[in-house]
């Protein structure tokens, strides 16, 4: 009795999994090397290399910077280990590597090298981190969102702004510069919690907020280039 009706349940879940798409079988496509045809693609860590002939593969569009850079998508990252990873993803990438590789290698360590660029700058700085983690959850922070934030906290950037633009001298910027950057530390330890609890709405304001001193921090840099 158990065997007959396994059996019935078994067949009737291969019928399923088969007739969904014109009663054909769903199969899995694993990619191929591009150089010698080797199914499976790279594996595990070693995601670049073809593992039978080592020709560069292409950038895998799935993965995020994070998974990239083999860090845990999470707010709190160890920046030296970040470094460190970057640079040794970059020694094995590089373009000034594959100068004597096949133009398609070329071309892909190009991406590569570009792409661990891009990936390194957003997850070094806690307010580009924070906002491409938002990306992830599908949260982004559109230009203009000063209805986002209270009245209270624009006028204070207002009189930042003002003061930045009334400083006498190098060392009334740098009492500016001195408050922002803690005012920075401040909100960057209140997003930091608000990711870990989940609260990607909390983080989006904060964050929104961290962007309006961004922006004073690069007046500040610009007003010390001297003229």
């Amino acid at each position: 009795m158990w065997s007959c009706w396994a059996g019935t349940l078994l067949r009737g879940r291969g019928r399923c999994l088969a007739g969904v798409l014109g009663r054909r079988p769903l199969v899995c496509e694993r990619p191929r090397c591009w150089s010698c045809g080797t199914p499976g693609g790279p594996q595990g860590r070693d995601r670049l290399f073809c593992p039978q002939c080592r020709a560069l593969q292409p950038p895998d569009p799935a993965r995020d910077y994070f998974s990239l850079l083999d860090c845990n998508r999470s707010f709190r990252v160890d920046t030296v280990k970040l470094q460190q990873k970057y640079q040794q993803l970059q020694r094995l990438v590089h373009p000034d590597f594959f100068m004597q590789r096949p133009q398609t290698e070329k071309d892909f360590s190009e991406k590569h090298s570009t792409l661990l660029n891009d990936a390194y700058k957003t997850l070094l700085a806690p307010l580009s981190r924070g906002l491409y983690l938002l990306k992830l959850q599908g949260v982004e922070i559109p230009e203009g969102t000063d209805h986002e934030v209270d009245q209270q906290f624009l006028m204070e950037i207002m009189e930042i702004s003002e003061k930045l633009e009334e400083a006498p001298s190098v060392v009334g910027m740098e009492e500016i510069e001195s408050a922002v950057r803690a005012k920075q530390k401040e909100l960057t330890d209140s997003v930091s919690r608000a990711f870990e609890q989940g609260d990607f709405e909390k983080a989006k304001t904060i964050l929104t907020k961290m962007k309006y001193f961004a922006n004073v921090e690069e007046k500040i840099k610009l007003k010390k280039i001297p003229i």
